[in-house]
């Protein structure tokens, strides 16, 4: 090996020993499964995990009603003196014998659901679909956020405008101009404030919600007037 290949492998340890000094660890997942002495994570064919999940998500298999609440149940189980997985196994299956079969039979109803749609389902189907996420709902997306931009302004007797690409990276989709003063919003259906994990963005503006009813659409904008009363 030469000098250049020693170097680096010098290098390599020296970082390695000082990210253990700073006291950091990392723990993959198949680890942590072996740490806490859990049965192995199951082998499943290409994309099932996925399928299932979504299966999961329609047919709501674990929700609360079938399974119970996991967060409360974990933490009743803990101060029950339970530690071990196999603890936790028996004081689970004894106080819900049947929820794991349960929750099987109806993830496993909707995956049959989905066989029978994809059996149905033909090419043109997914170009429509791609049509209409593309072009349809990409350009009633950004009218919709024009139309209660100025829905809003009016309401504040003021004007907007619509964010620029560096604003839009912060999450903000539109700016208010009320006396001159600029005020960024970001502009978000109901449903997406509501799930958690469409939430990944960091957003810069005031808050204004909408909600598509059969034939209106409601708007929330109370973020934006408390706001502009705590500051009046």
């Amino acid at each position: 090996m030469g000098n250049e290949g020693i170097y680096f492998l010098a290098q390599f340890k020296v970082v390695e020993v000082m990210s253990k000094s700073q006291g950091i660890v990392e723990i993959t997942f198949e680890e942590e499964r072996e740490l806490l002495n859990l049965p192995p994570k199951p082998e499943l064919p290409k994309y099932s995990s996925q399928l299932i999940n979504l299966a999961n998500q329609f047919a709501q298999g674990t929700r609360p009603r079938v399974v119970g609440q996991m967060s409360e149940l974990i933490k009743e189980f803990r101060e029950s003196g339970g530690r071990t997985f196999e603890d936790w196994e028996q004081w689970y299956l004894q106080r819900y014998p049947h929820a794991i079969d349960e929750a099987t039979q109806k993830i496993w109803n909707m995956l049959g659901n989905f066989k029978e749609a994809l059996g149905q389902l033909k090419k043109e189907d997914v170009r429509k679909w791609v049509e209409d996420l593309v072009l349809i709902k990409t350009y009633e997306g950004l009218m919709i956020q024009e139309a209660i931009l100025k829905k809003v302004a009016k309401e504040l007797s003021g004007n907007y405008r619509f964010a620029t690409p560096e604003e839009e990276s912060k999450g903000i989709d539109g700016v208010i101009i009320i006396d001159n003063q600029e005020i960024p919003v970001s502009i978000k259906p109901k449903t997406y404030v509501t799930q958690e994990r469409h939430l990944p963005e960091d957003l810069r503006g005031y808050l204004i919600v909408y909600e598509k009813k059969k034939n209106k659409i409601i708007v929330d904008y109370s973020d934006l007037l408390s706001s502009l009363k705590g500051k009046g």
